[in-house]
């Protein structure tokens, strides 16, 4: 008996039962001598697929990150003039500097008293821990590490490292307002 290649599995089972009823003589290509077994039957239609559930909208990524600074005009030039944003907008009544590097978008928004704002402590407080951003490779993160040493106001808590032991390497900093930010380079695979 020849099968076709497109049969269903289902098909092919109830060849499969019926050669059984086959004599040993019975060559490929020929008629089975007697039909199957009663007993051997084909199994029953597999149980259609179920629906798949509904899809959910999925979550694609950060729209932009919101920070609360102290310094607006020096938190805005750390990333305008070190990390390479460009000012998108602005707003005086809040005040706000919105700010845009093509990849992400960050929000400065002016604490209502700057004087009177209360540091973030990460180990104390609910919040952002940290906010990390990429960078293009380890000769860009060491160039960064040298511009920010350079600049008014950041901290940095640790120059540029293997994270957890690589490959990835990393840097830690505090932008003008204390706000913490991790850059970091992770090579492809």
């Amino acid at each position: 008996m020849t099968v076709p290649m497109k049969l269903r599995l289902s098909s092919v089972v109830v060849a499969v039962v019926a050669c059984l009823g086959c004599s040993p003589a019975v060559g490929a290509g020929s008629a089975p001598a007697a039909p199957p077994s009663p007993a051997l039957e084909a199994p029953p239609e597999p149980e259609p697929e179920p629906e798949p559930a509904p899809e959910v909208a999925a979550v694609g990524g950060f729209d932009h990150v919101g920070l609360t600074v102290s310094n607006l005009e020096a938190s805005q030039a750390m990333f305008v003039d070190v990390l390479g944003y460009q000012l998108r907008g602005t707003d005086p009544s809040y005040p706000a500097a919105f700010l845009s590097n093509g990849a992400s978008f960050v929000t400065l928004w002016r604490a209502e008293d700057p004087e009177q704002a209360v540091a973030f402590n990460r180990r104390r407080n609910v919040g952002l821990h940290h906010m990390a951003l990429q960078v293009s490779s380890f000769e860009a993160l060491e160039q960064l590490h040298e511009a920010l040493v350079a600049t008014p106001g950041v901290v940095i808590e640790f120059p540029p490292e293997l994270a957890y032991g690589g490959p990835a390497k990393h840097m830690m900093i505090r932008e003008p307002s204390g706000n913490r930010i991790e850059l970091i380079h992770r090579p492809p695979r």
